[in-house]
């Protein structure tokens, strides 16, 4: 993982010193991203799991989230993008014998990626690698009403998965412009499979502000330890829905 962050850098540096002299520019946006969740997961000695978490289940027990996009470009087509989502999730559920069970997800997912233009900028493409670090922290407590004595299962998962993929903008007019975005990643380096999908318009107010409409699904198969041993942990959902984000450019 730190191998992977300290290349990562490394090529971030070298590919933007020669451009210092150069003009830059700079966007800004936070999103909200109406998720969706859909799959199974695994913990410890439970697998298969189905997750079918609608954005009405996340906004009842959200407890904090956050979603921020950056980038920046400079005249020689050389730019970098980062994008951070947060959410802290927490639910109480009540048994049939009266007890509680309380279930807490920590998810944060962040895309650092290196962006190059194509060789013909009028074609709207752009070319970017980089790596999704994946943040997810899991706490299942049961109480005693359910199961005799205190039952508490943790687990703390973070992961790197490196990413290639491409974004296609093509304008309609002065005001609207399309836009497609698309990565595949984690060839079995910590998961299996990582892949996003993005498609959706961008309206400009004027050249410092816009709106940003997309639809977007993220797709993830991750897999640790031994399934059914203690530590074992398993992720293999599509995490889909709207965004609605507002550009500040300068």
């Amino acid at each position: 993982m730190k191998k992977s962050l300290g290349t990562l850098a490394a090529v971030l540096l070298i590919a933007t010193t020669p451009a210092q002299a150069e003009n830059w520019t700079f966007s800004i946006e936070p999103y909200l991203l109406a998720a969706n969740i859909e799959g199974d997961a695994g913990m410890g000695r439970v697998n298969g799991v189905p997750v079918d978490v609608p954005f009405s289940q996340i906004l009842e027990t959200l407890d904090i989230g956050a979603m921020i996009h950056f980038e920046a470009h400079s005249a020689n087509g050389w730019g970098f993008i980062l994008d951070y989502g947060f959410m802290d999730l927490s639910d109480d559920i009540f048994g049939e014998r009266g007890g509680i069970v309380d279930a807490r997800v920590r998810q944060g997912t962040l895309e650092a990626l290196l962006v190059k233009q194509s060789r013909n900028p009028s074609s709207g493409l752009e070319y970017f690698a980089g790596f999704r670090w994946w943040d997810n922290k899991l706490s299942v407590a049961i109480d005693p009403a359910i199961l005799p004595g205190d039952i508490v299962r943790k687990i703390n998962a973070s992961w790197i998965d490196l990413v290639v993929g491409a974004r296609w903008t093509r304008p309609l007019n002065d005001r609207w412009n399309l836009l497609v975005k698309g990565d595949v990643g984690g060839f079995g380096v910590e998961s299996d499979f990582t892949s996003s999908l993005a498609v959706g318009a961008v309206y400009s107010f004027s050249d410092r502000y816009a709106l940003d409409l997309q639809y977007k699904a993220l797709w993830v198969d991750y897999e640790d330890g031994t399934s059914g041993q203690p530590g074992f942990f398993s992720y293999d959902t599509v995490t889909h829905g709207p965004i609605v984000g507002f550009q500040f450019n300068f």
